[in-house]
């Protein structure tokens, strides 16, 4: 139940003021805390997981952390509002284009010539949002998307009038809607239209109308399945032609504009199609070389990792990075290498370091093409020797 899962702002430990890459930033700490692949067969590790991925899901989404500062988890339960209450209109959501809307009231803008009521006219477009994982958007997926849309009736079949019975002409206006109206001025008579008193504009009139709906149309909860392409980037808005409203008067539908959310990844940051990663290893590691288990988007992989690796080395791994959004290709997965100093140290681990810089400083005195400058000798630690 909603009352028992966790504040979203405790989980990510952010405040409610938190701008928004605050709260992407504390996500990641938790996701790479908490990621499967660190914490394998732990299930407690695997439910913080899911956790920090739910609050980031809403906390990312201004509307719906908006929803969530106001009503808490309730505000953001996909059946919040279903009886009329605090959601307003019974708990549908209208995202839609105000211009479109008055576009239809006023024939395309203010100040135009009023249009036919029973041309046809196209149902407005429509917003929806998805939150999908980096891997996903890498490698493409579904989802199942939930909103609200105008639909014609089931019950009249969108003429508005009961069964058995429709509409009429109006006999006021003739089916245009507006009616002139003769006002005289001290300039003399002027001759005025107004929309009709009698059929509301609409150009017909009802004797029986239905009593499911209003006008024929109803806001219905729906859902449609997206397909998500491989590729694709936080931000980028997938088009879905003549899923928005319903049209009028036999008029086309809008169409839903479903934008991409990405959630970041705790160990990969995307560039174009390319992908970074930082993979850190010891001193020795980096001396000698080692053959290092790399994690990829397709798993992990073997790389040998060359002796005398230096610091802030990068290496690429061609093709292992995100799939290319119009071609087949990939990018690459580009790693930086991060090598570890240790913190603590023994007394005799300092003297063995010691001994291992004097033998590097040996070294390069003994070097057969010293340099220009032969009164100093560079230690193993980059430190000049006298």
């Amino acid at each position: 139940m909603a009352e028992s899962k966790r504040d979203y702002y405790d989980i990510l430990g952010v405040s409610k003021d938190s701008s928004e890459e605050e709260i992407k930033k504390a996500y990641r700490v938790q996701a790479k805390k908490f990621h499967p692949d660190l914490n394998p067969d732990d299930k407690t590790s695997e439910q913080k997981f899911k956790e920090a991925n739910e609050a980031y899901e809403v906390l990312s989404d201004p509307k719906k952390k908006a929803k969530y500062d106001q009503f808490g988890h309730a505000g953001v339960d996909p059946n919040f509002g279903a009886g009329g209450g605090a959601g307003g209109f019974g708990g549908f959501d209208f995202d839609v284009d105000l211009g479109d809307i008055f576009g239809s009231f006023f024939g395309g803008g203010f100040g135009g010539r009023s249009v036919n009521p029973n041309a046809p006219r196209r149902g407005e477009d429509l917003q929806a949002r998805v939150t999908i994982s980096f891997e996903e958007a890498a490698k493409g997926t579904e989802r199942t998307v939930n909103f609200t849309r105008v639909e014609f009736c089931s019950e009249c079949s969108g003429t508005g009038a009961a069964k058995g019975s429709k509409a009429h002409t109006c006999s006021e206006c003739g089916g245009t809607g507006h009616v002139n109206v003769q006002q005289r001025t001290p300039f003399g008579v002027i001759s005025t239209s107004k929309t009709c008193p009698k059929c509301g504009g609409k150009g017909k009139t009802i004797t029986k109308p239905c009593s499911k709906c209003q006008g024929g149309r109803v806001s219905k909860k729906v859902q449609v399945e997206v397909e998500i392409p491989a590729g694709i980037d936080d931000g980028q808005v997938i088009n879905m032609r003549g899923e928005g409203n319903k049209g009028a008067n036999e008029g086309p539908s809008g169409n839903l504009h479903i934008a991409v959310l990405v959630r970041p990844h705790p160990f990969f940051e995307r560039d174009g199609y390319n992908v970074w990663c930082e993979v850190t290893v010891s001193f020795m590691q980096a001396a000698l070389g080692d053959t290092l288990m790399v994690p990829t988007l397709d798993g992990k992989v073997k790389y040998d990792l060359p002796a005398g690796t230096q610091p802030g080395t990068i290496f690429v791994l061609k093709s292992r990075g995100i799939q290319n959004l119009n071609s087949r290709g990939k990018g690459d997965q580009l790693i930086r290498i991060i090598v570890e100093v240790p913190k603590q140290l023994s007394s005799r681990q300092k003297e063995l370091i010691k001994q291992l810089d004097q033998e590097f400083g040996n070294n390069n005195e003994n070097d057969a093409n010293p340099s220009n400058d032969d009164d100093e000798r560079k230690g193993f630690f980059g430190k000049k020797k006298k």
